[in-house]
């Protein structure tokens, strides 16, 4: 696919295969690491991924054709499920505060993500690994696509977050957050960002789980699990309800051998978001 020029090269969100401890908690490693089960469980994996495909494939194909009036194959009736209108009144708020966010550019390292505004001083919320990786000034793309310098107002690697700040002109709306312990398992959410460097993606699916632990980089981090589709450029967006409230920050995906989206992705919940964003902001101003 495409990217657009001048976002330099996407990265994020962070890439994580899934394997079970044998106390049966969930443990999510790095591939290429040696706890990572694509390594050691490679042929098993793929061949799971193959079986969806084929079945994918083969449910086309029996679906592809129906038979027409004279008994003659013909083409099938297509049919869209039909959208929630909260999920599209919740888009249509969310998109506004969503913003691209790149680092780094000429003679240094590059990185590609999301944001989103959280109050009226334009403080921007986003994955602290989005500026890691990215070497030099962080610029921030508005949904009109005016750019803004932006200052980096602090950082929390640990928590995997980071607070930015642009000017009051830039205007952004402020996405209000979720109650918290407001999450529900089986709730429709919607992932907003630039995945790919395509800005004001919407993406839908619902919650899978709650309190999910996952493993990213050395730390271990309790996670909103979706099946919301996201990919490189994701990387610090909102997960949102059918209220347009985020409920957590996406971040992580699991892939099979680094192939991409498999639809389990994880958000940091909107509890610790607020927490740590409410100290960086408090020691920033």
């Amino acid at each position: 696919m495409a990217v657009q020029t001048g976002l330099g090269e996407p990265r994020g969100p962070w890439f994580i295969s899934p394997e079970l401890d044998p106390d049966g908690r969930g443990r999510w490693d790095a591939p290429g690491s040696d706890r990572d089960p694509v390594r050691r469980r490679r042929g098993r994996l793929l061949a799971a991924a193959a079986v969806v495909a084929l079945s994918t494939a083969g449910g086309a194909v029996a679906g592809g054709v129906v038979a027409g009036q004279d008994g003659t194959p013909g083409p099938a009736a297509a049919s869209a499920a039909p959208v929630p209108a909260e999920l599209v009144t919740a888009a249509g708020k969310t998109v506004p505060g969503v913003v691209t966010v790149l680092v780094g550019g000429t003679g240094g390292g590059s990185a590609t993500g999301s944001g989103f505004a959280v109050d009226d001083q334009q403080h921007i919320i986003t994955n602290d690994h989005i500026l890691a990786k990215g070497r030099g000034a962080v610029t921030v793309e508005l949904p009109d696509g005016r750019r803004f310098t932006a200052e980096v107002v602090g950082r929390e690697p640990r928590s995997d977050l980071a607070v930015l700040r642009v000017p009051p002109s830039a205007g952004l709306s402020a996405l209000p957050l979720a109650k918290p312990g407001s999450t529900r398992v089986g709730e429709p959410v919607l992932a907003v960002g630039s995945p790919l460097g395509l800005p004001g993606t919407v993406t839908a699916g619902i919650v899978s789980a709650l309190d999910r632990q996952v493993r990213l980089g050395d730390n271990r981090h309790t996670a909103v699990q979706t099946d919301a589709s996201i990919n490189p450029g994701n990387s610090g967006g909102p997960l949102v309800n059918a209220r347009g409230e985020v409920v957590g920050v996406n971040t992580a995906i699991a892939t099979i051998d680094g192939n991409g989206s498999i639809g389990i992705g994880f958000a940091i919940p909107i509890e610790q978001v607020q927490q740590t964003a409410d100290t960086i902001i408090g020691k920033g101003g």
